[in-house]
């Protein structure tokens, strides 16, 4: 009998505990399934919610997360040049026009010629490519005095610093060479030569300098002192009294004695010192064939070797030399040539 209430108690104790077991792995299961959900929440949380993460893919044993797939072959085939319009509305700057049709600045200055942003009138009818890329003039070979062949034409585009993006590696230069036959519909071998009836050829994916860029829209150059302008670039009657007519050849800006100056672009100092015209004056050069004169200084902090950024103080206004009173005469040189400086400033 003892033997009997023994077995019935093990029995009894077997049945509780599978009893037991059945009772809570459906609960581990259960607890264990919002585990993945947090996880891909926090993920997507941590890419600030924009995509999806991908599940296993349990049957292949590969991550789906890790595979990428191959960009289809159009979107970097090389396009036909086609061209839309748009007309210029009250507000516009070729900045924001560019933007609205996912373009580069210099893509809409070149092909519309632009030389001077700031001149552009409400109601002028722009073209708009379907693609980014500068207009390129074709001109003869300065020896032979031909016409170039498409490989002679890429060669010399390459050395012209003008543009940006040109490849400069040789096994690059086949895919370029086909993407401009194709923009241009140029039905011609790389070895053949420009036929008179093509005057410019359009250079997809290239970027016009941000010097040259920076010249058209007119912000090239910081203003040099405060003040306001008494005398503007071009003709005038002698402020000293003379009955005819000079040709001045920069701005002058009025300030108060001891006024900072400048330099309105990083550059190196090529002169600093005196003359009986200028009195105290500093002269910088710098990139693109630029060159500025800073004249009338009543004191000079720079000297001859150095180079200056943007905006560093060169010198203070003053009223030294051939002058009548205080103020910054201040000149631009382009190659050598001046040119009006209100056209460059931003």
């Amino acid at each position: 009998m003892a033997r009997f209430n023994t077995c019935l108690r093990l029995g009894s104790l077997c049945s509780l505990i599978v009893c037991t077991i059945v009772l809570i792995l459906p609960v581990k299961v259960d607890a264990a399934k919002p585990e993945p959900q947090l996880e891909a929440s926090a993920a997507m949380e941590a890419r600030g919610g924009m995509g999806l993460i991908a599940d296993s893919d349990t049957e292949s044993g590969t991550d789906a997360g890790t595979t990428a797939e191959i960009e289809p072959e159009d979107f970097s085939k090389p396009k036909m040049l086609l061209y839309t319009s748009y007309t210029i509305q009250k507000g516009d700057t070729i900045g924001e026009i560019a933007r609205r049709f996912a373009l580069d600045q210099g893509t809409l200055v070149s092909v519309n010629n632009i030389t001077n942003s700031r001149t552009l009138q409400i109601g002028q009818i722009l073209k708009i490519p379907n693609q980014d890329g500068v207009l390129v003039k074709v001109e003869r070979l300065k020896v032979e005095k031909k016409l170039p062949t498409l490989n002679e034409f890429i060669q010399t585009l390459s050395k012209d610093k003008k543009y940006q993006g040109i490849p400069s590696l040789k096994e690059e230069l086949p895919a370029f060479a086909a993407s401009i036959q194709s923009a241009n519909e140029l039905f011609m071998d790389i070895h053949e030569r420009f036929g008179t009836e093509t005057k410019n050829v359009f250079i997809p994916n290239v970027k016009m300098s941000n010097l040259d860029l920076q010249e058209i829209n007119g912000d090239i150059f910081l203003w040099p002192a405060r003040g306001y302008i008494t005398d503007s670039y071009g003709y005038r009657y002698d402020p000293f009294g003379g009955a005819s007519r000079e040709f001045h050849n920069g701005l002058d800006i009025s300030a108060r004695t001891g006024t900072p100056v400048g330099a309105a672009m990083a550059g190196r100092v090529t002169f600093a010192g005196w003359s009986d015209s200028y009195g105290y004056h500093v002269v910088i050069s710098h990139s693109g064939g630029y060159r500025t004169l800073y004249a009338h200084l009543s004191v000079i902090i720079t000297k001859a070797g150095l180079y200056v950024n943007a905006g560093e103080l060169i010198g203070r206004v003053g009223s030294t030399g051939r002058s009548t009173g205080p103020h910054l005469h201040f000149t631009v040189y382009k190659n050598g040539v001046t040119v009006n400086p209100r056209l460059l400033l931003r």
